[in-house]
């Protein structure tokens, strides 16, 4: 199994279904030590996204990336925007014209988009950002299709990776964006970017299934 545009597609699709559903939880997780903003802002974002996908149909992987970075970046406020939208730019070149990814192809996408947020975030695992669910994603993605997973077993791996990390920013003390202001009043509240890069790694594994 390869991920065409069309399974991209869906799999954006789902992951903008996800978002509306808990955009309030999103948003109760960013009030806490946030700008109590990040659900409505990815609600918004990702409903645009929609839009322009059912609008102008991308012809390849690539061209889909492209399409929704430059749409989340445009209509997202806040750090998600940027953080999101350099994610599927990265992904997008990455991707490069290729009509279909292979396991190895996604991996490799998926891999400059998490590039591509830690030199826009200056995060790293540990800070208490969306950087601790999708690193620990992609190093499970990587370590799975090196073992000769299939491409959806690789992306169960990485939900899996991204529900844990997701889970680790609970006790951390925040060093990176507006949680960082709080200090030690940062800890015992999960982040919120880490669950919806949580949301984002479950919905491809549900949708590459």
């Amino acid at each position: 199994m390869t991920a065409t545009v069309q399974t991209l597609t869906n799999w954006l699709l789902s992951f903008r279904d996800v978002v509306e559903e808990n955009k309030q939880w999103l948003t109760e997780l960013d009030s806490a030590i946030g700008d109590a903003d990040h659900g409505i802002n990815m609600a918004r974002g990702m409903s645009a996204v929609a839009d322009k996908l059912t609008a102008t149909a991308p012809a390849t992987p690539g061209e889909l990336g492209k399409a929704v970075g430059m749409t989340l970046v445009t209509t997202v406020g806040g750090a998600s925007g940027p953080l999101y939208g350099t994610f599927f730019l990265r992904f997008g070149v990455a991707a490069g014209t290729a009509e279909e990814l292979d396991a190895p192809g996604l991996g490799a996408a998926l891999r400059a988009g998490l590039d591509g947020v830690v030199a826009r975030g200056k995060g790293e695992i540990g800070d208490k950002t969306m950087v601790d669910a999708m690193a620990p994603a992609l190093d499970a993605y990587d370590a799975a299709v090196a073992s000769g997973s299939s491409i959806a077993e690789a992306a169960s791996a990485a939900a899996a990776a991204a529900a844990a990390g997701r889970d680790s920013t609970v006790p951390l003390v925040a060093r990176k964006g507006r949680a960082s202001y709080l200090g030690e009043r940062s800890a015992d509240h999960m982040d919120p970017g880490s669950a919806s890069t949580a949301f984002l790694f479950a919905t491809l594994a549900e949708t590459l299934r």
